[in-house]
């Protein structure tokens, strides 16, 4: 019996198109052809920037009817809820049980934006030194958006840039990562449904050097948003000039265990934390620094819990690691931790590769210079390294290119209040690990790890104008 592969059409002026160009999308861990995707041509590109340009100026997207939408958005996805795990599952190799956590995040996100579109206002200005005028501000739309989004978050990271657009009145240009676009045209579908006016929302597929490009350069578009590598978003920096730009770029995170911490909750959660998704989250814990002091504690019940990982099919609901988005990847990885070996460092577990699977790998002796320490892994690989004091520590967290998110186990309050001033870091999580997102909360970081926040309330202040208004009473 041959299966019939599902073709996916793209979303362009609220109408599906198919392509003769197009993309196959492989189950990353069966290998199998899960579904064909049309590419967009130079000409629908520009269909589509022509038709949220349109839109922007004659379509009228009230905020009433915005938070209409979007709660509506919300409730579809609750009802697909198991339909966009499963193609997550399947096209990013997300294990199921943390795919049906991302549905419901995306949810919540939807949910938080259609709040925030009723909450767009500005302000009366004290009129200090300026008799005889009144001031104030209102917020307006920026225009149309780009949202460039990776693969790891088929489905949240799209609806943190899509919802907060929507929420503030801009058209949103969609280009989804091409090994994960099945679930940014399912998306579509439900916009479509939810009554999203036509041109408000567009989903153009390609690869970065032909769609992406073709996008940072016309001149028609005001805001990018971007979730990626930091040399891709310092090529976006410099196309666009000085229009806007949101970038969550790389990051090589890490989590402190200090002597005063619950030690052993540490270790389970960064057993955890460490391998989901593979390592391919913004956010993983990358490194592990310990206090010398309960090093062959934690060591001993860390290295049990990872012996514990199950790794396998995303759909079985007991895997807690599935493969990497590809078989390159996997090689990469699988070449830095070898030349991590050959430089010195030691690997406790793991260091092995099967295709695109590779084993959750802890690694000690890792020193400045080597790429598992300097680069971002984005993989199943920790390394963990020991210090004496909390000063040491924090040297060695902030001795790093990447300033994203940072966590500690302590029980110390007054440590606890101190160190966020003293990490330099975009986010700072207290007895939990780095990788920690909450979908309200304000999320992006420093250095190499980029500019802006997501999070609704956060990202759409950054999708609207502020304009201010003086208006002369006496004239």
């Amino acid at each position: 019996m041959v299966k019939t592969i599902e073709k996916q059409k793209l979303f362009i002026n609220g109408e599906w198109v198919e392509t003769e160009d197009t993309y196959r999308i492989y189950n990353k861990y069966t290998g199998d052809v899960f579904s064909e995707v049309s590419i967009a041509s130079p000409e629908l590109v520009d269909k589509a920037v022509v038709a949220a340009a349109y839109a922007h100026k004659h379509t009228e997207f009230s905020p009433d009817y915005r938070y209409t939408v979007l709660l509506r958005v919300a409730e579809l996805l609750k009802q697909n809820r198991d339909d966009f795990a499963n193609a997550i599952a399947q096209e990013g190799g997300k294990p199921i049980t943390d795919a049906l956590v991302e549905v419901n995040r995306s949810v919540s996100t939807f949910e938080l934006a259609a709040e925030e579109a009723k909450k767009l206002v500005g302000e009366i200005i004290p009129n200090y030194n300026a008799q005889g005028r009144f001031l104030y501000t209102i917020k307006k739309p920026v225009g149309i958006v780009a949202a460039i989004t990776p693969f790891n978050f088929p489905l949240n990271l799209v609806v943190h840039k899509v919802a907060p657009a929507l929420a503030a009145g801009n058209p949103v240009i969609v280009k989804p990562a091409s090994d994960t676009a099945t679930v940014s045209l399912k998306l579509c579908e439900l916009l479509e449904q939810a009554g999203v006016p036509k041109g408000y929302v567009q989903c153009v597929t390609g690869g970065g050097s032909t769609v992406g490009e073709q996008l940072l350069n016309d001149q028609r578009i005001a805001h990018y948003t971007f979730t990626g590598s930091p040399g891709v978003g310092k090529h976006i920096q410099r196309t666009i000039g000085l229009r806007k730009a949101t970038l969550e770029l790389g990051s090589n995170s890490a989590t402190i265990v200090h002597s005063d911490g619950d030690v052993e909750q540490a270790a389970a959660r960064l057993a955890k934390m460490a391998f989901a998704n593979a390592g391919q989250i913004c956010i993983s814990v990358q490194r592990i620094l310990v206090q010398k002091s309960v090093e062959k504690q934690f060591m001993k019940a860390f290295l049990q819990h990872v012996g514990e990982l199950k790794v396998g099919d995303p759909l079985d609901p007991t895997t807690n690691v599935g493969p990497m988005i590809s078989e390159k990847e996997a090689l990469r990885i699988e070449k830095w931790v070898n030349e991590a070996k050959d430089s010195g460092a030691t690997i406790l577990t793991g260091g092995k590769r099967r295709g695109n699977i590779y084993e959750p790998t802890v690694i000690t002796n890792a020193t400045k210079g080597m790429k598992v320490v300097d680069e971002e892994v984005f993989a199943p690989v920790v390394s963990v390294v020991t210090y004496d004091t909390i000063e040491e520590a924090i040297d060695l967290v902030n001795d790093s290119k990447y300033g994203l998110q940072a966590g500690i186990y302590t029980k110390d309050l007054n440590l606890s209040f101190k160190i966020p001033y003293l990490l330099e870091v975009g986010g700072v999580i207290v007895n939990d690990t780095c990788c920690y997102r909450t979908d309200q909360m304000p999320y992006g970081g420093v250095k190499e790890s980029g500019n802006g926040k997501e999070g609704p309330a956060y990202a759409i202040q950054e999708l609207v104008e502020t304009v201010t208004v003086v208006v002369n009473v006496e004239g």
